[in-house]
């Protein structure tokens, strides 16, 4: 894979962007598509993006629509830029512009990541009729058609003539830069996504076309280049040992102190995050007493206050809290089962994993935004933990259930604001092996 030209100087210049969007679904809900397409201030098409996103309905596709266009946006380097976005749909616009509430659960995180976006940008969001969005409907459904064939999307009006294209495949997959759920908001809801990925498509100058290898830095991680600016480093650190998780019982809510086996893990781990090369900026904890143990043994080493976010609570799981896996099947079969094939569902009295993930991406992104560029000691417990992993990942749903977290263990992802998350480590506990 060449190396990664970096932004593009042309576009940059530009002071002022139109992003077009639309979406669409054959069924409603059914086969599901969308398109994008940036706009300079002269009028001429900078970007088009288009995606097959398998089986939605016209909210999500629409919804895809405007992330994928401010995803570009991002890739194009335009971060600051006045922003007139455009679209048809009366309700995201409204939604985006604050003026309707978003009451449909399983559009919230794609409202989230949408406006996490938008923030980057200075943004005026403009409802247009049908008739005047014809270029983003266009491109939705080639997109659609093309996946009917079993085929790709492909950029049709971008020619090379006096200029070169660059076509970048799943830069708008939802796995990078703040994004508030990254393919989690609609995955997490029960959306399935297209096998297609989506293509993007910009315009660029012959000579910013691609560098050459020598020209690249060395010290990239893996195949990806460097991304430019500091990253945001989340360490998350799963409590110590309780008496429910010595049994392996639930333990969402309730509110169990550690055991002296937990304190001590904390102090294992405390010891081992006050040492080089780690250098704490903050610490960031759930309410939960566990957690708080934890956190402020981390605390008395380091020297930094502990920050209480309450949404980084475990899972409430309702009736089945104090229960054994082995317990819930014989009292709950059929519940049990639902709730292990749907994140939608939750718990009897409990909360749903899909409802967790709204409440811990929400987190996220309030530490990110409060912590820019710094490294956040994240105190937590197994399911927020996992589903931040899940996020960074852009794992699907069922990937909850193939992680496993040990007491006290550490995992590290890092935000980019220039490119994407990055995962670093899972499940590291060599803290706890001496």
């Amino acid at each position: 894979m060449p190396p990664d030209p970096g932004p593009n100087p042309r576009v940059r210049a530009v002071s002022s962007f139109a992003v077009e969007a639309d979406g669409g679904s054959r069924g409603n809900p059914g086969p599901a598509g969308y398109g994008a397409v940036v706009k300079d201030a002269d009028g001429q098409v900078v970007a088009e993006a288009a995606e097959s996103i398998g089986h939605a309905t016209n909210n999500v596709a629409e919804y895809r629509g405007l992330i994928a266009g401010l995803e570009a946006l991002v890739a194009l380097g335009a971060e600051g830029s006045a922003v007139t976005v455009r679209m048809d749909s009366k309700l995201v616009i409204e939604q985006m512009a604050g003026r309707w509430k978003v009451k449909h659960e399983g559009l919230r995180p794609l409202a989230l990541e949408a406006a996490a976006l938008a923030r980057r940008f200075r943004v005026t969001w403009t409802w247009i009729p049908r008739e005047k969005n014809t270029h983003a409907d266009r491109l939705a459904n080639e997109a659609m058609d093309a996946a009917a064939r079993g085929e790709k999307w492909q950029a049709k009006t971008l020619p090379a003539t006096g200029s070169a294209t660059k076509s970048v495949t799943g830069l708008i997959t939802g796995s990078g830069t703040g994004s508030v759920t990254d393919a989690a908001a609609d995955s997490a809801a029960g959306f399935s996504t297209g096998s297609a990925g989506t293509s993007v498509t910009t315009r660029v100058e012959p000579s910013e076309t691609v560098a050459s290898s020598e020209s690249s830095e060395s010290g990239g991680t893996g195949w990806m280049a460097r991304p430019s600016l500091r990253p945001t480093s989340l360490i998350l650190l799963r409590h110590g040992e309780t008496r429910l998780s010595v049994d392996k019982r639930f333990s969402g809510l309730g509110d169990p102190s550690l055991t002296d086996v937990g304190l001590a893990q904390a102090e294992a781990v405390a010891s081992r995050l006050s040492r080089k090369p780690y250098e704490i900026d903050a610490i960031v904890s759930s309410p939960l007493t566990r957690a708080r143990q934890t956190a402020e043994a981390v605390a008395a080493r380091t020297g930094v206050a502990v920050s209480v976010e309450e949404d980084l609570r475990e899972t409430d799981f309702g009736a089945w809290e104090g229960h054994t896996f082995a317990e819930i099947q014989k009292r709950w079969p059929r519940e049990l089962a639902a709730w292990l094939a749907d994140p939608e569902v939750a718990p009897p009295g409990g909360e749903s994993f899909a409802t967790t993930a709204l409440r811990v991406e929400r987190a996220r992104a309030r530490i990110i935004e409060a912590h820019q560029g710094r490294t956040v000691l994240v105190v937590s417990h197994v399911t927020p933990i996992k589903l931040l992993v899940r996020s960074a990942l852009d794992a699907p749903p069922q990937a909850l259930y193939r992680m496993y977290l040990d007491l006290a263990c550490l995992s590290v992802i890092d935000y980019y604001a220039d490119g994407p998350c990055v995962m670093r480590s899972f499940n590291d506990t060599a803290h706890l092996q001496s």
